[in-house]
């Protein structure tokens, strides 16, 4: 800039010069080289102040023109100041970009309001959960989007401290956290979380306790009331009588018992770590184990059924693969009328595993129960279930074991026709009876 007030300020004292000398000598040849020598600085100038103009008015990033003369350093110091301005430009657009490549990547979904609360940025999450549209909603108030009232009034009271448990009319089937957290001068951040699992849980566990609850109340009050009988009236009794209301505690008491040695079971397999056992169980072995559990659970009230034992040996949890298995067998036995067929096979699956299957040929079960039936205490009917002896954890048992052997249970039914359940194990759980005889001998 020095250089540029200097070669000014040389020009100007040359024109100056000039005009003293014409005016001296009164020649007019030096008044027409000074006037000329006047009129082309001033040309210069503007010339150079024009160009400058011109390039103002251009896009950003647009580059400079060359200067001439002592324009040629004030070009260069713009020029240098453009280019430092066009870095800072890119390093702020960089910094931008992995923000909201970071913000994109949020489990929880984020939305940008200013202070009227409308809406300047959100992640794909927040579109998700809320039902925003990236291109229609940028600018309108959030409020006016989002008509859930309690939304409105948590958001209009100004009170943010607390989380707001939301389920959305534009999201059915979802449960939603949601939080306003101030930052900057007046602007918010809307933070969205999906916590409709974790709500499920939580009714599931409500819906646990009741049950538990439930079934154990019943046969407590049994008992408890055949014992007050029994002390208040045990003189007076019959030994007949007697001998009755404690065989009906007694079976409350027993009924009790299957219940928490179910519970302890289903809790065991849901807290365990994953699958380490590979003992290598006989089918054949299992298949004549739960046979035998089935007639003596029927005492000859059905006819029994039993296919060919398959030369495979599962590899897994022999204590758990009998749990499931036999589950299966006495849910059958428990809810198939009198005088019904029960069916339990082995059959090879044609991809290499093995399939375990038992069919009835009783009432069958309606198609809307079937999604359920491994849910724990979830009975087709309730009645039915507590007179036979089943806790309604059965299932839920099965289901978990299979699971640890990445098995997986098909239930066919209908009603009137019977019905079928099968677990099928994949191949890597299966292997032929000479191995296992093999690896015994080892």
């Amino acid at each position: 800039m020095g250089q540029f007030w200097l070669e000014t300020l040389g020009v100007a004292v040359i024109s100056i010069v000039t005009a003293l000398l014409a005016w001296f000598f009164l020649d007019p040849l030096w008044s027409l080289m000074g006037l000329a020598l006047l009129l082309l600085f001033i040309w210069h100038h503007l010339h150079q102040l024009s160009r400058l103009w011109h390039w103002l008015e251009q896009p950003i990033g647009t580059p400079l023109p060359a200067g001439g003369g002592a324009w040629e350093g004030v070009f260069a110091a713009l020029h240098r100041r453009a280019r430092h301005a066009a870095e800072e430009r890119s390093q702020l657009s960089i910094a931008l970009e992995r923000f909201r490549h970071a913000a994109q990547a949020l489990p929880d979904g984020v939305v940008i309001l200013d202070a009227n609360h409308a809406i300047e940025w959100f992640n794909a999450t927040a579109e998700a959960h809320l039902g925003l549209n990236p291109i229609q909603d940028i600018g309108y108030p959030v409020t006016n989007l989002l008509r859930e009232p309690d939304f409105i009034n948590y958001i209009q009271a100004g009170k943010y401290a607390e989380l707001l448990v939301l389920h959305p009319v534009r999201n059915p089937g979802r449960t939603l956290a949601l939080q306003v957290v101030l930052y900057g001068a007046a602007q918010k951040l809307l933070l969205s979380r999906d916590i409709t699992q974790i709500d499920k849980l939580e009714v599931m566990r409500r819906d646990f306790v009741a049950n538990v609850s439930h079934e154990l109340k019943t046969p407590l009050t049994v008992v408890s009331g055949f014992l007050e009988t029994l002390l208040d009236g045990l003189p007076e009794l019959s030994a007949e009588e007697a001998q009755h209301f404690l065989t009906l505690a007694r079976d409350q008491a027993l009924r009790m018992q299957r219940l928490i040695e179910d519970l302890l079971t289903l809790s065991a397999l849901e807290s365990s770590n994953p699958l380490q056992s590979d003992e290598r169980v006989g089918c054949a072995d299992l298949l004549a184990e739960v046979a035998d559990e089935a007639r003596a659970i029927s005492s000859g009230r059905h006819r029994i059924e039993v296919g060919s034992a398959p030369d495979y040996s599962l590899l897994g949890s022999r204590s758990e693969l009998r749990s499931a298995l036999g589950n299966l067998v006495s849910n059958a036995v428990r809810y198939t009328p009198e005088g019904g067929v029960i069916r339990i096979a082995w059959q090879p699956g044609a991809d290499g595993g093995a399939a375990f299957s038992v069919s009835d040929n009783g009432v069958g079960i309606e198609s809307q129960h079937l999604p359920r039936l491994t849910e724990r205490f979830y009975r087709v009917d309730r009645g039915r279930s507590r007179e036979s002896g089943g806790t309604g954890l059965g299932l839920a048992i099965v289901k978990h074991a299979l699971t640890r052997h990445q098995a997986t249970l098909e239930i066919n039914s209908e009603l009137g026709s019977g019905s079928t359940f099968t677990a099928r194990f994949p191949p890597q759980r299966v292997a032929p009876m000479v191995q296992m005889v093999a690896s015994n001998l080892k």
